[in-house]
C-alpha cells in the first residue's frame, strides 16, 4: 500500500482511434478543447483532453505503423498491447486505464512479485506544446499490468520523470463545462475475477460488490466493473456479445452545468439520450467509447 494507505489516483485513459484528424473533430463537436498533436519516439501519436482535475483523455493512433512494429519487437508493452487490441477490436475502443505513481520502477518490481506484470519498464521522452506555443520536453516511466484472461485490457503506472507544468491554462477549459473524469465503466460477465488485478493497481483493498459487478474507489475516480445486465440497465448499453475479459465500455465525466452540455450537444446536432440526470452519448469515430455527462453535486 502507498504512504499512509492512501490509494492511487487516477492519471488519464488510453483512447485507441482511427486517426488523430478524426478525434480531433469528433471532441471538438463534443465541446471539448483538444491539445495539439503530439507524437512518441516509437510510431503512436496522440490529442489530448486535459481536464482541470489532473486528469486527461489520451485518442491514440498510429503515426509509422513500421515504428510501432519495431518498437513492438524489441519488447515495447504500451504499443504491443496497442497493437493487439485494434487487431482484436478494430481501431476504436478504451484500451487502458493509467494510474498516478512517484516510483514506477518500485511499481514494476511489486507487479513482477504479485504475478500481474505485463512486461518490462517502458522509459521515454517526448516534446509537449503548450497552449502558449512554447515546448516543453516531458519524460515518462511505465510500469504495466494485466491479467492474461483479459486480452483487450490493460493498466499501468505513469511516472512523469520531469512533470509538465501542472496549469494547463486554456487546455483545460472546455465549452461543455467539462471538469474532469467522474467514473471509468468496464465490463466483464463475472467482475470479481479481476478483483485482485484492479486492487493490486490501484492499491485500494475496500472494494464493493453488488448485484450487477463491483465498484472501486480511487483517489480522484471511481472505476466500476458492470455484467452486461448493469452495463445496460444504468447506461442502455447492449453488451451481451461482450464476451469474458475486461473490456473498456465507457467514461462518465463530471460538468459544472448539465444544461449547458445539453444545449451545446442539441446545437451541434449530437445525437445523445438521458438516462435520469445523465447524458449519454454514444460512440462516433474519434471517441472510443460512449461518453456519460453528469453534474457534479
Amino acid at each position: 500500500m502507498s504512504a499512509l494507505n492512501v490509494p492511487r489516483g487516477l492519471d488519464h485513459l488510453v483512447l485507441p482511434v482511427q486517426s488523430l484528424e478524426a478525434a480531433r473533430e469528433r471532441l471538438t463537436t463534443l465541446g471539448f478543447t483538444v491539445a495539439p498533436d503530439a507524437r512518441h519516439p516509437f510510431g503512436t501519436e496522440n490529442a489530448c483532453v486535459f481536464f482541470a482535475d489532473d486528469t486527461y483523455l489520451e485518442p491514440l493512433a498510429i503515426a509509422s505503423r513500421e515504428d510501432c512494429g519495431a518498437a513492438a519487437k524489441t519488447g515495447n508493452v504500451f504499443v504491443a498491447r496497442d497493437q493487439a487490441f485494434r487487431f482484436r477490436n478494430g481501431p476504436e475502443g478504451l484500451s487502458a486505464i493509467v494510474v498516478k505513481t512517484d516510483d514506477a520502477e518500485a511499481d514494476h518490481r511489486r507487479f513482477l512479485g504479485e504475478g500481474c506484470s505485463a512486461g518490462p519498464l517502458l522509459h521515454f521522452e517526448r516534446m509537449f506544446k503548450m497552449a502558449d506555443g512554447s515546448e516543453v520536453l516531458g519524460g515518462f516511466k511505465l510500469a504495466f499490468a494485466a491479467d492474461l484472461r483479459a486480452p483487450d485490457f490493460f493498466l499501468f503506472a505513469c511516472e512523469r520523470v520531469n512533470p509538465l507544468p501542472a496549469d494547463r491554462g486554456a487546455m483545460a477549459r472546455h465549452a461543455n463545462g467539462a471538469l474532469g473524469l467522474s467514473t471509468v465503466v468496464l465490463g466483464e460477465d463475472n467482475p470479481s475475477d479481476f478483483q485482485y488485478l484492479l486492487e493490486e493497481v490501484f492499491e485500494q483493498r475496500a472494494v464493493e460488490a453488488h448485484s450487477f459487478g463491483l465498484s472501486l474507489q480511487s483517489t480522484n475516480v471511481t472505476v466500476e466493473v458492470l455484467t452486461p445486465a448493469g452495463l445496460s440497465g444504468y447506461f442502455g448499453l447492449d453488451a451481451e456479445d461482450c464476451g469474458r475479459g475486461l473490456k473498456g465500455r465507457l467514461i462518465v465525466i463530471k460538468v459544472a452545468d448539465i444544461g449547458v452540455t445539453e444545449r451545446l450537444l442539441a446545437a451541434k446536432g449530437i445525437v445523445f439520450s438521458r438516462r435520469g440526470a445523465r447524458l449519454v452519448v454514444p460512440h462516433e469515430a474519434g471517441q472510443g467509447v460512449p461518453f456519460v455527462f453528469e453534474e457534479v453535486r
